[in-house]
């Protein structure tokens, strides 16, 4: 190991031979936002061997006040957020395998990177993905680590496979509504101490010290001083169709799978194709120009309509800022890509 880590290694729980733990493992972190920012960071200054980023959304002004990866120029030039952050930790460490994909958290495109991850780490922003990825976690047994975050109010659970309950086993099913950084707003130590918690856990599996994991689902106000955590083993169902005796992963089912959703606390819908489908953005650029003014990069392209902003990704989603109506934004998809 080099002198970067030896203070790392120092602390007795980890080592020479956890550090070396550390240095072959790969960890998937799922959202590239402010939580995300947080743990990559931090895992790449740990030193972790490979690190998957996944990322559907792009840098804007509004994130660089907790989102600690990006700068003003990244939100100039509107680029993915996971580009963005591979672009930044590798300036912090060259030795980590860094492996950045701008595409949208549905199981077609994890599956793969689920069955060679060691740990998942959950940094997105809504439940449909927390719920797939909690079904991943159990088809594949690869622990992943819960965390979410809004105004000064903060969670995190972690989960084992065929150890601990599951999120479906506690929350039962998707939630529907609740606060949102949208309409609470969020600050940033939130952010920080869930990220604190949540690598944390992910380094005690790194290094296999299992005994030390909290086996509490945790939560905060840190600007109202309040601290609580409650114990969930009796919580654990074998009834529960994600990690119960009959397992049938429910939320890996493509009828369960949002196709079109307002993004959580945005006033944006996004629209997914049912298939993949590549754009050949010079032909549209063309085209969008009478509708619109266009920007593009190598990743995206937008088109500023009247009231709303039009935004397709390389892999053939489509952002349509500007309005919560679903059927709205369908139509105004059709009309301009159909």
């Amino acid at each position: 190991m080099t002198e970067r880590y030896s203070r790392q290694q120092l602390f007795q729980p980890i080592g020479n031979k956890g550090q070396q733990q550390i240095r072959s493992k790969h960890v998937l972190v799922v959202g590239a936002g402010a939580l995300g920012s947080a743990s990559a960071e931090a895992l790449v200054r740990a030193g972790i061997g490979k690190l998957t980023l996944v990322d559907r959304d792009y840098v804007e002004w509004s994130n660089l006040q907790r989102q600690q990866l990006y700068t003003e120029q990244d939100a100039q030039n509107k680029l993915p957020k996971a580009v963005a952050a591979k672009n930044r930790l590798r300036q912090i460490n060259t030795e980590v395998k860094i492996e950045a994909l701008v595409m949208d958290a549905q199981p077609a495109n994890l599956e793969s990177i689920v069955q060679t991850a060691d740990v998942i780490i959950d940094a997105t922003d809504n439940f449909d993905i927390r719920f797939i990825l909690n079904d991943l976690s159990h088809k594949y047994e690869v622990p992943w680590i819960y965390g979410s975050c809004v105004g000064s109010y903060g969670t995190t659970y972690t989960v084992i496979p065929n150890v601990t309950p599951c999120l479906h086993c506690i929350l039962k099913k998707v939630p529907v509504g609740g606060s949102t950084c949208e309409t609470a707003g969020i600050i940033s130590p939130a952010v920080q101490i869930v990220a604190a918690y949540q690598i944390t856990e992910a380094l005690k599996i790194l290094v296999e010290d299992v005994e030390a994991l909290r086996h509490t689902f945790l939560t905060f106000d840190v600007w109202n001083n309040q601290h609580a955590e409650f114990k969930t083993g009796k919580m654990k169902s074998d009834k529960c169709s994600s990690c119960g005796s009959t397992q049938t992963y429910p939320y890996l089912a493509y009828e369960n799978q949002l196709k079109t959703e307002v993004l959580c606390g945005r006033e944006t819908v996004q629209i997914r194709p049912s298939q993949r489908h590549l754009y050949n953005f010079d032909e549209l650029e063309k085209r969008l120009k009478k509708q619109g003014k266009v920007d593009r990069n190598p990743y995206l392209l937008s088109c500023q309509l009247p009231e709303q902003r039009f935004v397709i990704f390389q892999d053939g989603r489509v952002f349509i800022h500007g309005t919560n109506d679903i059927q709205f934004a369908r139509s105004l998809y059709y009309r301009l890509l159909g």
